[in-house]
């Protein structure tokens, strides 16, 4: 992911964060952060059981999370999120963790992150993956246990010999043609390389 343009105008004053960490100190530091990025919304927690009732009082624009909290009660706390039916179950998450696992991002992918940032964190990376979440066009989905943003960055189509696991994924039953085949001695002169002159 490349910088952000030092000419980009952006406007987060209005947006609203809860901050979501055991240790006061990465929450002074995502506090400077975000305040030096414009957000004054802010709230802070640092136990689950405050986590969630500040998102039963308050909506969000943006949950930053370590997941660590509580011996990873936070993923709990990410999963209730998505499944419930409150305001705040739509709402993006951000992940911050200083000790990275590709057991740990696939953890924090199926319980419905949208990104997870590495700590120690830097306001450029904060805010590239904030504006990443403002443009990402990923649908929100609700699969048998998984709710969350769509865990495709692209899509390709189905696997090569599966018709996929979502609707979307079902193809479509040609229709008949409309012309007669062309056939390849028409293909190849269609696609010769051919001699400009200047």
């Amino acid at each position: 992911m490349s910088g952000v343009d030092p000419n980009a105008i952006f406007n987060l004053s209005k947006a609203r964060a809860l901050l979501i960490d055991k240790s006061q100190h990465s929450l002074d530091v995502l506090w400077q952060i975000l305040k030096g990025l414009g957000l004054s919304n802010m709230t802070r927690s640092d136990s689950v059981d405050d986590a969630d009732k500040q998102l039963r009082l308050n909506a969000y624009d943006i949950i930053i999370i370590d997941p660590a909290l509580e011996g990873g009660a936070g993923y709990e706390l990410i999963s209730r999120l998505r499944h419930s039916a409150g305001k705040n179950a739509h709402v993006p998450v951000v992940l911050t963790t200083g000790h990275v696992r590709a057991a740990d991002v696939a953890k924090g992918r199926d319980t419905g992150a949208n990104f997870v940032v590495i700590k120690p964190i830097t306001p450029n990376v904060l805010l590239q993956r904030i504006l990443w979440i403002g443009r990402d066009k990923r649908p929100f989905v609700e699969a048998g246990n998984y709710v969350g943003p769509d865990r495709r960055f692209k899509f390709d189509g189905p696997p090569q010999g599966s018709d996929g696991r979502r609707q979307s994924d079902l193809t479509q039953p040609l229709g008949e043609a409309s012309e007669p085949n062309m056939s390849q001695d028409e293909i190849n002169a269609m696609i010769k390389p051919q001699r400009v002159s200047l």
